[in-house]
């Protein structure tokens, strides 16, 4: 001690000004991060589309809640990865590309695989005079008036009373019916893969730059100020 004393002229001698936060990681330890996040994105695009299967018919606000949490799941993680706000933004928009590729891909899939096709007419509409953007059609075919009606939500619905379409109708009654010109389960599955595409190299670009940013010791803009 006294040594070390007389080399620093009796001064304390000098903490390193790194820290587990700000400091410099080892490659290895960066590398096995962003393998974490990166399996963290793909884990959360099979749950959604396994969740939309599961609620499809029953509840699909649950497949949308849980797109939500998995969405931001994502966000934090690239934030922590990152350290930057950013990357972590941008990633909203494929979680968006997720959800609705999930949310849309397993009915419409069931709807091809087992569909049936029926020409209908529409009769009513739930919203006509109303400002009411969820539209529920009512559909007659061949045999008569049917149960289950098409529902468009938003503004802008192509459909009229009076229009004639072919529909595809789950047997299973699981699937919502819906107009057969509008069922692509290749475009949704599409949707699908590039959002989850589009994760993996994000994930892979914070996981970069995050590693380089610790080395210089930087720290994301808003974390410098004080609120």
């Amino acid at each position: 001690m006294l040594d070390a004393d007389i080399h620093t002229g009796g001064m304390p001698a000098p903490q390193s000004n790194g820290s587990p936060r700000n400091g410099a990681v080892p490659v290895w330890v960066s590398f096995r991060r962003t393998l974490l996040v990166v399996a963290i994105g793909l884990a959360a695009a099979a749950a959604n589309t396994l969740i939309a299967y599961l609620t499809m018919g029953i509840a699909g606000f649950i497949a949308v809640m849980a797109s939500v949490i998995f969405g931001l799941v994502i966000a934090v993680a690239l934030r922590a990865l990152h350290r930057a706000w950013w990357l972590a933004t941008l990633s909203l928009v494929p979680s968006l590309m997720v959800m609705f590729g999930a949310g849309d891909y397993t009915p419409e899939l069931a709807l091809e695989q087992r569909g049936v096709r029926e020409q209908v007419t529409i009769t009513a509409d739930s919203a006509a005079g109303t400002e009411n953007k969820r539209h529920a059609y009512t559909l007659r075919g061949d045999q008569g008036i049917l149960k289950e009606k098409m529902v468009w939500r938003g503004g802008g619905s192509p459909y009229e009373v009076g229009d004639r379409i072919e529909i595809l109708r789950d047997p299973e009654g699981i699937a919502p019916l819906w107009d057969r010109s509008d069922v692509d389960s290749a475009e949704k599955l599409d949707w699908l893969i590039w959002g989850t595409a589009t994760w993996t190299a994000m994930a892979l670009l914070a996981g970069y730059r995050g590693h380089m940013r610790r080395k210089k010791n930087k720290q994301p803009f808003l974390d410098r100020f004080d609120f």
